[in-house]
């Protein structure tokens, strides 16, 4: 059995969620997730998300796993007469582990796992494991009728604590202007028709106000942070993709399977220098 650590927003989520159905796979055994990290109060766009896909994944048996700090003190006291059967493979760095190719059954995953490389050669189990089952609400069905119909390029504008939180704006800063102008520009010169541009964000006032394109535009505004994962199928519906510095953008378009996608990524997913990795982005992304 192998057990991965759910934690963290929607993208986090599905990384963590991608490891673990990787792993399990390559060693043909079961996949359990732990989310008692969601038994806390935390922001509902941080809230779980993973039950709106078809991964099929059942809960771990608290007792089969470790203790975490923040656990409640009945957790504590029954950690130290009963040790659980997994062994934990912590990894909170973000450059690809190579040692990840070594594990074995019995493993308590707890980390990132922000790199397409932990599912090398298990793609297609993953693509499966994160099939949308929750049928999309009228408004999302119309819109994504719309998205289908046309030459559709998603553009993600990540702002909200980006923008507004010190801390994370130190460290992961936000895409610039003339970032997202050339990456236009790039998508519209290289395709056949006309692009129509579908923007998502978590500010889209501020999308409408301030992004202006030569091009049809559409903004996204009706998903909010509750219905996030509907935002996320129709990203990633969309022919080409235009992401942002943000794990939600990423999974939106790695999970268009079309092998003639073009999909635009920042040079620097980090505002902090000293965070810069090359992991993160896939190959054959385009960097600007």
């Amino acid at each position: 059995m192998i057990v991965t650590h759910i934690a963290g927003g929607m993208g986090n989520q599905m990384f963590q969620l991608a490891a673990g159905v990787a792993l399990a796979s390559r060693l043909g055994v079961e996949l359990r997730l732990d989310t008692r990290y969601y038994n806390r109060r935390i922001p509902v766009e941080l809230d779980l998300r993973l039950q709106h896909f078809g991964h099929g994944a059942r809960e771990a048996n608290p007792r089969d796993i470790p203790y975490l700090k923040g656990d409640t003190f009945g957790r504590f006291v029954g950690s130290k007469f009963h040790k659980p059967c997994l062994s934990a493979f912590n990894d909170m760095r973000l450059p690809y582990n190579p040692a990840f190719e070594t594990l074995g059954d019995d493993t308590y995953l707890k980390g990132y796992w922000q790199s397409e490389r932990y599912y090398a050669g298990q793609e297609d189990k993953v693509r499966r494991a994160l099939t949308f089952v929750t049928p999309p609400n009228d408004e999302n069905a119309r819109a994504l009728d719309v998205i289908l119909s046309k030459p559709s390029v998603s553009l993600h504008i990540r702002r909200a604590a980006y923008v507004s939180v010190p801390k994370f704006n130190a460290i992961h800063g936000t895409c610039s202007p003339e970032y997202y102008a050339q990456a236009v520009e790039h998508i519209a010169a290289n395709m056949a028709e006309e692009p129509v541009f579908v923007a998502f964000s978590d500010e889209p006032d501020w999308v409408r106000e301030n992004i202006k394109i030569p091009f049809e535009l559409h903004v996204m505004g009706h998903n909010g942070g509750a219905t996030n994962y509907e935002d996320l199928r129709l990203m990633s519906r969309c022919r080409h993709h235009i992401v942002a510095n943000s794990s939600f953008s990423w999974w939106g378009a790695w999970l268009n399977p079309d092998p003639d996608k073009m999909v635009v990524a920042p040079e620097r997913w980090f505002a902090d220098p000293s965070m810069q990795v090359h992991d993160i982005v896939p190959e054959d992304w385009i960097r600007m």
